[in-house]
């Protein structure tokens, strides 16, 4: 399978990664309520990308670890990056006038979370949700 890009600019770009997401997902076995979770965190992180960097990149791999399956998510961009990415991952937080939901909620719908972010460089949040 090959890999599959999407470039993030708009709402309709993250609702295009999100379908993108879910479709992938169901190929490698991900399935019911894991592929909701999964399209929320898609969103979650695009609508990031859209809202601070204004453009960047979502990446889908189909991965292995031992007999599970998975798709990786990363989603990059060269905004202005998080100064203090503690503080980011805390629940209630925000920079804009959000509910501070965004990234740690996308953490908690995943099975694996990466964060790597410097300030004037940008981001890059790698996530991973595998079949069970």
């Amino acid at each position: 399978m090959n890999d599959k890009y999407i470039t993030i600019v708009s709402d309709a770009s993250v609702m295009a990664a999100r379908q993108k997401g879910r479709e992938l997902a169901m190929a490698v076995g991900i399935a019911g309520s894991d592929l909701t979770l999964l399209a929320t965190a898609i969103s979650e992180v695009a609508r990031n990308i859209v809202q601070y960097a204004g453009r960047g990149q979502i990446e889908f791999h189909h991965v292995v670890r031992g007999s599970k399956r998975g798709l990786m998510v990363i989603a990059r961009d060269n905004g202005p990056g998080i100064a203090d990415i503690s503080q980011a991952m805390q629940d209630g937080f925000s920079t804009s006038r959000g509910m501070g939901m965004g990234l740690p909620g996308a953490r908690r719908l995943m099975d694996d979370f990466d964060i790597v972010s410097e300030v004037g460089k940008g981001t890059t949040i790698s996530m991973t949700k595998w079949e069970y």
